[in-house]
């Protein structure tokens, strides 16, 4: 049976496109200069927010991953993921490399013409688009090692586990495998979304996800999981916050999931108590968000530092935020309103689905919006 469409699916994607923005709003402030001395607590909450954003992407993506299969095969599948996940990989990353070039004077990133090349082994080379690569990637090679190979999800588990821990290793090594790298670090994430699927679409486990007590409960351990992961970060320093996450590789994976666990229970919460609706307008909108942000964000801090004047860090980051969500999406508005879809997707744009039918993240365009 199909399960209905579920809002805290979009409730899950909004907050975690909030998450992503702020940091790199913040980052994007650090680095053009700016001093975030006398604002550490913005700084705080950028490491305490820090771990599970990403993994939490990667687990919904996994999740869908047996009813999209299911519904397409393997070639399609890929065909699918191809339009809506590679095709805005490189166009968008085609965009903000080559005004990164055409305004490095005022840019954080200086990019070169070689710098294209990046694109197709060296994603972390172009900023945040990392991450629609590695998706695809893991994607592909999950649903091989799935469906086509036959690998139970259980020891896809295994796989991700060992794939995670070479991960580290390599890091630490300072081995350069360019692409590979976000697969082995990801694909756990993605296993561990395909391994729950069945549970999170059983209604009958719904009484314990959506409950408020649950998730007091939860509060705890995330609490507790973030904090830990926030002060040892700070006192080491390594790779620019990231001690935790490649030479702790096994308290990470705990941390990250708690936090993807305590989110989904909040989320769940919210969709029973159809609290904050706004955000599952944004956790629609979250690919155009990922795809476009930086771009937006980044032209408004440089408007405001350079011809303004302006080098207060809240006004920078408040509208930093505001700007990188919702210009976005008035692109996507504007896109689809002059027939110009193919700015964001080479899939047709359909009307809106019935409430009752669910399609899988990161495979659906509507006028309301696609999934990331």
């Amino acid at each position: 049976m199909k399960p209905a469409r579920l809002n805290w699916i979009d409730y899950a994607r909004g907050i975690a496109i909030i998450l992503v923005v702020y940091r790199h709003v913040f980052e994007g402030i650090k680095e053009s200069g700016v001093s975030v001395q006398g604002f550490m607590f913005l700084e705080y909450a950028n490491i305490f927010f820090f771990s599970f954003r990403m993994p939490l992407f990667f687990i919904v993506s996994g999740i869908f991953l047996s009813l999209s299969f299911k519904k397409r095969g393997f070639q399609q599948f890929v065909e699918t993921k191809a339009r809506m996940i590679l095709y805005p990989y490189f166009l968008w990353g085609f965009f903000q490399l080559t005004l990164q070039m055409v305004f490095t004077k005022y840019t954080n990133g200086h990019p070169t013409p070689s710098s294209y090349l990046n694109l197709f082994y060296l994603p972390r080379e172009v900023g945040q688009f990392w991450y629609l690569y590695a998706l695809f990637n893991v994607s592909v090679l999950y649903s091989l090692a799935r469906y086509v190979l036959k690998i139970p999800a259980k020891f896809n588990i295994l796989i991700g586990l060992l794939f995670f821990y070479l991960s580290s290793v390599v890091y630490q090594e300072n081995i350069k495998i360019g692409l590979v790298f976000d697969i082995l670090h990801n694909y756990i994430f993605f296993a561990v979304g395909d391994l729950v699927s069945r549970y999170l679409f059983d209604k009958k486990n719904y009484v314990y996800f959506e409950s408020g007590k649950g998730l007091l409960f939860m509060l705890i351990p995330f609490l507790i999981a973030q904090a830990y992961f926030l002060f040892q970060n700070i006192n080491n320093t390594t790779s620019k916050y990231m001690f935790v996450e490649y030479y702790q590789p096994g308290i990470f994976l705990i941390i990250a999931l708690v936090g993807c666990a305590f989110i989904i229970n909040l989320t769940f919460f919210m969709q029973k108590k159809k609290s904050l609706k706004w955000l599952t307008i944004l956790g629609k909108h979250s690919l155009y968000i990922y795809v476009a942000h930086v771009i937006a964000f980044a032209g408004v801090r440089i408007v405001l530092t350079n011809l303004l004047g302006i080098e207060n860090l809240i006004i920078l980051l408040i509208s930093g935020i505001l700007t990188g969500l919702f210009i976005p999406m008035a692109i996507y508005k504007l896109a689809i309103k002059l027939n110009m879809h193919w700015l964001f997707t080479l899939e047709k744009v359909h009307k809106p689905a019935r409430k009752e039918n669910l399609e899988p993240i990161l495979e659906k365009s509507t006028s309301k919006g696609s999934n990331l």
